[in-house]
């Protein structure tokens, strides 16, 4: 039984074409500076949560964050500098 490897390369292909947009995208914010939220807003946000702020960077778009919990342990995430949306890629902002 012979094969055909042309259903099987149009499937690549295709999965190839509908996940671009998902990895090409980080989540960081395309929106001019002037439109991102404060950074104060997001430190009080996550002191709300029980984390002890370190440092807040902007980078690309977003916000990187290195605080720690209530144990102490350190912590580093990103956020949307617009929405201030935690992203899952802890080093999304940076290029």
């Amino acid at each position: 039984m012979k094969l055909s490897l042309l259903p099987l390369t149009l499937g690549v292909v295709v999965a190839c074409v509908v996940a671009a947009p998902a990895f090409a995208a980080n989540g960081c914010s395309k929106a001019p500076a002037s439109q991102w939220q404060s950074k104060t807003k997001l430190e009080s946000q996550l002191s709300a949560e029980g984390l002890k702020v370190r440092q807040i960077k902007s980078e690309g778009g977003c916000y990187e964050v290195y605080a720690t919990d209530k144990t102490g342990k350190r912590q580093n995430m990103a956020f949307n500098a617009q929405t201030l949306k935690k992203l899952a890629n802890a080093e999304a902002g940076e290029k």
